[in-house]
């Protein structure tokens, strides 16, 4: 019956030193390029087109504007599929580990 209970939570949890890691399952390819940076027109172009979550919202679309909004931008050194992954995270609304693709 005592296993059914949920764990007490302590004052030495709350005190604990140990900060939880984050991984994402986003493997980015290695880019050979030093210093990327990436326009602030095509963060722009990605944040006119978010993806709120929402019922009426269709996310296949978004994801085909979004790759094309991509592929726009091309630069020495980076594989095309590296800047579709670093920045997706700019075409999303909100909490993003919300948000799923069905």
């Amino acid at each position: 019956m005592a296993k059914d209970q949920p764990r007490r939570v302590t004052l030495e949890d709350y005190s604990s030193s140990f900060v939880p890691q984050f991984y994402t399952s986003i493997a980015r390819p290695e880019v050979q390029a030093h210093n990327i940076t990436y326009p602030h027109s095509l963060i722009r172009l990605i944040q006119g087109n978010l993806f709120h979550g929402l019922s009426n919202e269709d996310p296949y679309a978004h994801l085909a504007t979004y790759i094309e909004v991509c592929n726009t931008a091309k630069i020495a050194g980076v594989p095309e599929d590296a800047v579709s992954l670093s920045l997706f995270s700019f075409s999303l609304w909100g909490s993003q580990e919300v948000v799923t693709f069905i």
